[in-house]
């Protein structure tokens, strides 16, 4: 058996194997609520033999989605919506995830085959927030520096979002930290130019991404893992970088964090980013061998062979899958076959098998 397909724990809780569906977002809901779409999208998945499906970043609250059609769990309509969806994922022998997130100053835009580009409060939009009045681009609308009294109904909010993530049938949780969001964005001195306890140091700047993630750690069943997605440099000078994720990546493993998903980018638009086959999998590979955390890389991951390697040469102890999984929903079955494994396949395809 390959590494791949060899199964993985995190607390409580076994995937089959390796390969993790990345959160991608579908900019398919209505009013926060997944749909059809949803259901198909993230369902083949599962039956294409995932170890675990995760639904895109999911808003907290109504303004913390990117756009007015992206998912929330706000509501308790909205934990009802999911259950159908991660009943289906758990049959298929996956696991069902989440990831929860704030869009924080990249909020309130349009979807990007429209271009992208800020909605307006006429147009069903709203003021976004962020640690300073600080525009994500000169296009961008300025965001309202949020106070500390804002905060605090923030990490509620994170926290009421994950119970519902358990009644709706979730089995692990993932935060959003990266991709210039707001936990990215209190993370990065490209973004937090407060001067209070929230913005300066380090320890200073990572004050309130930690608030959350213990906040939803103790919410959360300890049973059940919980990751965290970091972006593990701005690719901008002076921006957040590699040696600060990894002391980051040591206080989320002090709060309780089982596996950190390491990305890069998103806090501002011209980041030089060298692109190329597996081009972030260096930055998971740093902060798991310095911070002793498990990881996951994500980013151009493409081949079987190239997603052997990188969990078999312990760069990573998961990858984690986007485009790739949106050309081939049955990729990890076809992994299987090229790296010599004979796994189950759902008894419907089984006759395709050979």
């Amino acid at each position: 058996m390959s590494m791949l397909w060899s199964p993985v724990t995190l607390r409580g809780l076994e995937f089959r194997n390796r390969i993790f569906v990345s959160p991608m977002c579908q900019y398919s809901s209505d009013d926060g609520m997944p749909t059809d779409w949803h259901l198909v999208h993230l369902g083949s998945r599962a039956v294409g033999g995932a170890g675990l499906v995760m639904v895109e970043a999911t808003a907290v609250s109504p303004e913390g989605r990117i756009s007015p059609w992206d998912s929330g769990l706000w509501s308790d309509r909205h934990a009802d919506a999911f259950r159908p969806i991660t009943a289906f994922i758990r049959a298929q022998g996956a696991r069902a995830g989440i990831q929860l997130g704030h869009a924080g100053r990249k909020a309130s835009v349009d979807v990007p085959w429209r271009g992208g580009g800020p909605v307006g409060d006429e147009a069903g939009g709203w003021l976004p927030v962020a640690p300073s009045a600080q525009p994500f681009s000169p296009q961008s609308r300025t965001p309202r520096a949020l106070s500390t009294a804002d905060l605090a109904t923030l990490v509620d909010q994170f926290v009421a979002a994950t119970r519902r993530a358990e009644a709706a049938g979730f089995e692990l949780v993932e935060l959003h930290m990266a991709h210039g969001y707001l936990l990215h964005e209190f993370l990065s001195p490209i973004a937090n130019h407060r001067q209070d306890e929230y913005g300066g140091s380090l320890e200073a700047r990572a004050r309130f991404p930690l608030e959350v993630a213990r906040a939803v750690r103790r919410a959360w069943p300890d049973d059940r893992p919980l990751l965290v997605r970091i972006s593990a440099t701005d690719w901008i000078e002076g921006g957040w970088d590699l040696p600060q994720s990894i002391q980051f990546a040591r206080w989320l493993k002090e709060a309780g964090v089982d596996l950190v998903d390491c990305s890069t980018a998103g806090i501002a638009p011209g980041a030089a980013i060298p692109l190329g086959p597996g081009y972030q999998v260096p930055f998971a590979a740093a902060v798991r061998r310095e911070a002793q955390v498990p990881t996951g890389a994500v980013g151009l991951i493409t081949e079987p062979a190239q997603a052997e390697r990188i969990v078999a040469g312990g760069e990573a102890d998961v990858v984690l899958l986007a485009r790739e999984l949106l050309r081939d929903p049955y990729w990890p079955l076809h992994a299987a076959r090229a790296l010599g494994d004979d796994v189950p396949w759902p008894p419907q395809y089984e006759r395709a098998k050979r």
